[in-house]
């Protein structure tokens, strides 16, 4: 074998211009040195140049202390109520620096402790309540017609037609048969339970119209005027939850009206505020939950859910589909509140519904959470001029903030906050 040696750098070029001829083209493999062997092999994919845009330095290896991977990518976060919110989470591009406070991030916040609500503020109409329309049960002319804004309350007359009294009772079902002896059921019994109340006795409160309750019904048509038949004509009564105001009136006295003719509408008399809700946000709207209410001069007031009743628009026959609404009664829970209230008539006011609270937990604020590449969320907490990865459960999301909960951490705890 003859000797073989290697170019200096001089002689590159005359040794490339000898590997054209044909006897370097039949030179055996085995003749070929380490040294140029290593010279034309490619570089094991361990010893690239690592990618300065995905690898951490040693000494970023070591501000991490745990090494935890992290996805620096957008991140969306489920806020509770129903909103979505997109947080940048990106780690951003810190280098690897000369220092390990280079490595650190941008900014940082301190774990607090304090108590979350979920809070969302609905449009709202104060008022005295939802409008109830009173038509007609039976044909005539009306005699008298009270003016909108006078209140009426149990045993007092809503209306006359041909000179008899359509009275007001108390009730939650309303009238819709004539009622007398025999007559059993929850009607019978909110009668004598209304004829109790305006003084008449000899008469058991149950489900059953005997003779002693036609007895005391005669007395009251005697003390109104009526004939004494012991037995409550259809249209005679109208049942309402409580004392009503009257908001407008559609017949006045002259008037002639037949079945299912409007008279009057009406509402209830405590001053109260009307919201509508989607349906998938009924969560917020309990029966005897509290509530917020802000008044136009910016005070604000304690309410309380009262009712809560599903409510069907129907389209305009034109294409329009009909609307589904939830709709959401107010009123306020003291006397502090009623009288704030007293200074409007008619308002535009903001309701705020509190669906959840979590109480003295501790939170960060959300752009402070990392998603980690291993699934979950992290925050980064900084000691001094290193950091470390701490995966964390989450809570309640609300006011910007999110609760959390994790190994190691506690109030004052410093965390980075992504730019």
């Amino acid at each position: 074998m003859g000797e073989v040696t290697v170019d200096s750098a001089q002689d590159r070029e005359p040794a490339r211009e000898r590997a054209r001829t044909p006897e370097r083209e039949r030179t055996p493999e085995r003749e070929r040195t380490p040294e140029r062997e290593s010279e034309q092999a490619p570089e094991p994919a361990s010893e690239q140049a690592p990618d300065p845009a995905t690898a951490l330095s040693p000494r970023r290896r070591k501000a991490r202390g745990r090494g935890r991977k992290v996805v620096a990518l957008a991140v969306l976060v489920l806020l509770a109520g129903g909103g979505v919110t997109a947080a940048k989470l990106g780690l951003g591009d810190r280098g690897s620096g000369d220092k390990a406070a280079s490595e650190l991030p941008p900014s940082t916040a301190e774990v607090t402790r304090r108590t979350l609500k979920d809070t969302q503020s609905v449009d709202g109409q104060l008022g005295f309540g939802p409008t109830t329309t009173l038509t007609a049960r039976r044909p005539g002319t009306v005699t008298e017609a009270p003016d909108a804004g006078d209140r009426i309350t149990r045993g007092k007359a809503l209306y006359e037609v041909d000179g008899r009294p359509v009275t007001l009772m108390y009730g939650s079902t309303p009238a819709y048969r004539a009622l007398k002896q025999g007559a059993e059921g929850a009607d019978v019994r909110q009668l004598e339970k209304n004829l109790s109340a305006l003084g008449y006795t000899g008469f058991t409160v149950d489900d059953e119209y005997t003779d002693t309750t036609a007895d005391a019904v005669r007395e009251w048509q005697e003390d109104l005027g009526l004939a004494e038949t012991g037995a409550v004509e259809l249209g005679s009564v109208v049942f309402a939850p409580d004392a009503v105001r009257v908001d407008s009136v559609a017949a006045r006295k002259g008037d002639t009206v037949g079945p299912g003719g409007k008279v009057l509408s009406y509402t209830g008399t405590e001053q109260a505020v009307t919201v509508e809700l989607d349906p998938a946000d009924q969560r917020l709207a309990k029966k005897g939950r509290e509530v917020e209410v802000e008044l136009p001069d910016d005070r604000t007031v304690k309410g309380t859910v009262q009712d809560v009743a599903t409510v069907i628009e129907p389209g305009n026959g034109q294409g329009e589909e009909a609307k589904t609404k939830v709709e959401v009664v107010v009123g306020f829970k003291d006397e502090t509140g009623r009288k704030a209230a007293d200074a409007y008539a008619l308002a535009a006011v903001h309701v705020d519904f509190t669906s959840e609270t979590r109480k003295d937990v501790l939170t960060v604020p959300v752009g402070a959470l990392l998603a980690l590449a291993e699934g979950g969320f992290g925050v980064e907490v900084v000691h001094g001029s290193t950091s470390e990865y701490v995966p964390v459960t989450t809570g309640l999301f609300a006011d910007g903030r999110v609760e959390i909960s994790g190994e190691g951490l506690a109030e004052g705890t410093k965390v980075g906050v992504p730019k």
